[in-house]
């Protein structure tokens, strides 16, 4: 099999099962198969494929026909222009989470915060959030905060891979419990993108969600608030007050959001996405 008849292969595939892009998937597919760029793909078309790299190809292509996401069929995801690896372990990162990220870094320019900021990333999974306001705001300390080992360690993964190893730092807890989270000192700002599905609404995800993403990063209880609770619940202990936190949302979350924070935050603002959807909830540590 030649790279073209590859192509052409996996795009025929892809179209009967109705993939939104077949010919883009099916490039991105092969590119990792070959570990070569488009451009090489694209200018390499009489090549022929190794037995080996046919036989991973194939079972690539499978795999996306049987609904497994192109990002755990690759190993990445590009998240605020930056490369995460991914695994089955983690939240496939998303463009809408990239608001909640902006909004961090847009708080800092404009409250012109010049001394050494720590942040605290609950719920952090890959890492993408963390490891991202490590990369754009370079006077801060980022802690990721996280249950899962095994996605504690694709979050470290991440930042060495994003050259800010010496800026972030990653623990495992589980907030759902009484313990305290282990951080010397209260945080300047805290920022989360906890499980926010409602238990009623996982089963009506797509199956490429449902399936093969973390039920753990997914469930939020029974109304997709249990962890806006439980931060609210461990807020004066984590966050300095006066400290800034951002929260990203369910699209129909934001009034209930802000009544379990009005409590110990002040100033607790909406913020919409690209979309028009309520996506994320700011505030500030009451004094």
């Amino acid at each position: 099999m030649t790279v073209t008849e590859a192509l052409r292969h996996a795009a025929i595939k892809f179209k009967t099962v109705d993939i939104d892009a077949p010919a883009l998937e099916a490039g991105v597919i092969l590119c990792t198969a070959l570990n070569k760029d488009r451009s090489f793909i694209y200018s390499h078309g009489e090549l022929e494929l190794s037995s080996q790299q046919e036989k991973e190809f194939l079972i690539s292509i499978n795999s996306r026909i049987e609904g497994k996401p192109l990002q755990y069929i690759t190993g990445h995801q590009e998240f605020m222009s930056l490369d995460f690896l991914v695994s089955e372990h983690v939240l496939i990162p998303r463009q809408d989470t990239e608001i909640l990220v902006e909004t961090v870094i847009n708080h800092v320019k404009t409250t012109k915060l010049n001394n050494m900021l720590s942040i605290l990333d609950l719920c952090t999974g890959s890492g993408c959030i963390a490891v991202s306001l490590a990369y754009y705001i370079k006077n801060c300390r980022v802690i990721g905060v996280d249950v899962s080992e095994q996605a504690l360690d694709v979050a470290h993964l991440n930042a060495v891979r994003n050259n800010v190893g010496g800026q972030t730092g990653f623990i495992k807890a589980d907030l759902k419990s009484q313990r305290e989270i282990q951080i010397s000192n209260k945080a300047d700002i805290v920022v989360s993108n906890p499980p926010y599905i409602a238990e009623s609404v996982i089963k009506q995800l797509k199956p490429e969600v449902r399936d093969y993403e973390p039920a753990i990063a997914l469930d939020g209880g029974e109304h997709g608030l249990d962890f806006y609770k439980i931060i609210a619940g461990k807020l004066r202990r984590i966050l300095k007050p006066g400290g800034f936190i951002a929260l990203e949302i369910g699209y129909d979350q934001a009034e209930s959001v802000i009544e379990i924070f009005g409590e110990v935050c002040v100033d607790l603002k909406i913020i919409k996405d690209l979309s028009g959807n309520d996506r994320v909830i700011t505030g500030f540590m009451k004094n």
